[in-house]
């Protein structure tokens, strides 16, 4: 159960700042530390946010710490790791990243922490399985960023297509954070009618879809080629995790979440509906595919899967 609304951040680079100061701007929590293995970085992030309290929504204790500020919190937040070099392989940056969260996730334990995890670092899938072996917590409580990202890239597209509110867009990308990622437009809703129905009544050409899908995937590259990194949107999206959890929502959610024979899968995180409140990940959403979806589900899988077992040999 939520304690302090105290939340620690692990990693105090672009997408974890954002997160930082989304929340010192939208309020709900009472303790926020930064952990950074430069602690001067951290400590200039967390006099820089100090700064702004006066002109934030509520008060929040701000500084930078160590681990063993863990032992209390509410929620670590883990946005450490390395970014994908030019020519280098996901699956060397998640040999790479593993090393990297093995040893953050022990700290944390070792500090006696007994609240929910939260990570971000990519490859978020195979980060987020890597801190629920290394901790050995309930699946439940180890959950990963998923696809909430790239869920909100895509009802941003269809709402600007469709000229309807995002907040009635009830359409999902699932799988894999990555390129093997897709939507189950069968199940994809504006308010409460079928989105293809929709688009059929207005004439719209349905491969307009897939066009939707390729800009949600290519998303991402289109940022980093224009500005470098993306941060703002998952640093938004990690606040809108966090407040669920903090204010026991019971929101549906594409988490990164734990498979025990879910979608016919089990031992892997990957990007799922998933109810999400105070203890965590509570439920699994299993939405009916149909065979061209579950076939691109396992696809994903199978990816995940294989990397996995590289990840076991660094961590085991």
């Amino acid at each position: 159960m939520i304690n302090k609304r105290k939340i620690v951040l692990v990693g105090t680079g672009f997408v974890g700042m954002s997160m930082a100061y989304s929340l010192l701007n939208q309020g709900g929590i009472n303790e926020l530390v930064l952990i950074d293995v430069v602690k001067e970085k951290a400590e200039g992030e967390a006099m820089d946010l100090a700064h702004g309290i006066s002109c934030a929504p509520s008060k929040i204790d701000i500084k930078a710490g160590d681990y063993s500020d863990c032992k209390d919190a509410d929620i670590v937040v883990i946005t450490a790791g390395l970014a994908q070099k030019p020519g280098q392989t996901r699956l060397d940056l998640a040999k790479a990243n593993a090393k990297i969260m093995k040893e953050i996730t022990l700290n944390v334990v070792n500090s006696g922490f007994n609240g929910i995890f939260l990570v971000a670092s990519n490859p978020v899938d195979l980060m987020t399985y890597v801190v629920y072996k290394v901790s050995g917590f309930d699946k439940s409580r180890v959950i990963g960023s998923g696809t909430v990202l790239d869920t909100s890239r895509l009802r941003y597209l269809i709402a600007k297509k469709l000229n309807v509110s995002t907040k009635n867009i009830h359409a999902y990308i699932m799988g894999e954070h990555g390129d093997s990622s897709f939507v189950p437009w069968n199940k994809a809703y504006i308010g409460c009618k079928i989105l293809t129905d929709i688009f059929k009544e207005r004439n719209e050409d349905l491969n307009i879809l897939n066009d939707i899908y390729n800009e949600v995937q290519q998303a991402a590259y289109e940022i980093i080629e224009k500005k470098r990194a993306t941060y703002y949107a998952i640093g938004l999206a990690l606040t809108k995790i966090i407040k669920a959890i903090m204010n026991d929502e019971n929101e549906i959610m594409t988490l990164s979440t734990y498979l025990n024979g879910e979608y016919g899968h089990s031992g892997i995180y990957i990007g799922v509906p998933t109810i999400l409140n105070s203890e965590g990940a509570r439920e699994v959403l299993c939405l009916k595919l149909t065979e061209e979806e579950q076939a691109k589900f396992d696809n994903s899988a199978k990816i995940l899967g294989e990397m996995k077992k590289e990840i076991d040999e660094i961590i085991n």
